[in-house]
């Protein structure tokens, strides 16, 4: 790889090897980058495209795919959260780290519906496990799901007790697609009474709201500007080799 091709060389054993091979030092850093990337007069704005590579940017801004790695040392975000995911990759995503299903409802929780405890709707006969709990909004995150459970219905459960607890749903819907916070017209989260819910004017925002907020965030990047890149470069290798 081109970034890699003036870092020093250094001896390594690798596991548990008897002999030392000789490998390019990888942990080498030098400040060169970090000392004028706030620096206007050599960076611009640029705002990565759905699906645009690193590879694919830098030809694009500089005629070479050679040059991505200078996105990473520009910008401390994606070097250290990694890359932006396209529109498809963020779905995926969130459907994989959220893949149970969340029930939703304004009776008070606190008392009732505990972890583990198996839940069946009245009248939809749809059941699920509780995995956790969300008590400040109000919802119960189940797996081993069958059957939809539907609005309004009555869900039943037996503690440990052997008592017959009852909820009703205020909402069912995909983990991912439930709500992770809820904000105000600023765009400040606030707390609500799940007992009341969040109401007309808070605004809801889901997991998958949530992921591609940060995933957008990444999206705005720093690059050098073509007529500095070589120069930049050509300091960036010197310091390496020296």
């Amino acid at each position: 790889m081109a970034y890699f091709k003036d870092f020093p060389r250094t001896y390594y054993r690798f596991g548990d090897e008897q002999t030392f091979s000789l490998v390019q030092d990888l942990s080498a850093y030098v400040d060169i980058i970090d000392t004028i990337k706030d620096d206007a007069s050599v960076y611009t704005k640029y705002y990565i495209q759905n699906n645009e590579r690193p590879d694919q940017l830098s030809f694009k801004l500089y005629g070479s795919p050679d040059f991505y790695w200078t996105f990473f040392m520009m910008n401390d975000n994606i070097r250290e959260q990694g890359w932006p995911l396209s529109n498809r990759e963020i779905l995926d995503f969130a459907q994989s780290e959220l893949a149970l299903n969340t029930l939703t409802t304004k009776t008070v929780l606190t008392d009732k519906f505990k972890k583990g405890q198996t839940i069946e709707g009245a009248s939809s006969g749809a059941t699920g496990i509780i995995d956790h709990r969300h008590l400040d909004l109000g919802q119960l995150v189940l797996s081993s799901t069958t059957g939809t459970f539907t609005v309004g219905e009555n869900v039943n459960s037996t503690n440990s007790d052997g008592v017959i607890e009852t909820i009703v749903v205020a909402s069912y819907e995909a983990e991912y697609l439930s709500a992770h916070h809820y904000e105000n017209s600023a765009g400040v989260t606030v707390d609500i009474d799940p007992a009341v819910g969040p109401g007309a004017s808070l605004t809801e925002i889901t997991h998958l709201d949530r992921y591609i907020s940060i995933n957008d965030t990444l999206k705005e990047i720093r690059v050098l500007k073509k007529e500095a890149l070589f120069q930049v470069i050509e300091a960036f290798n010197e310091a390496i080799r020296s």
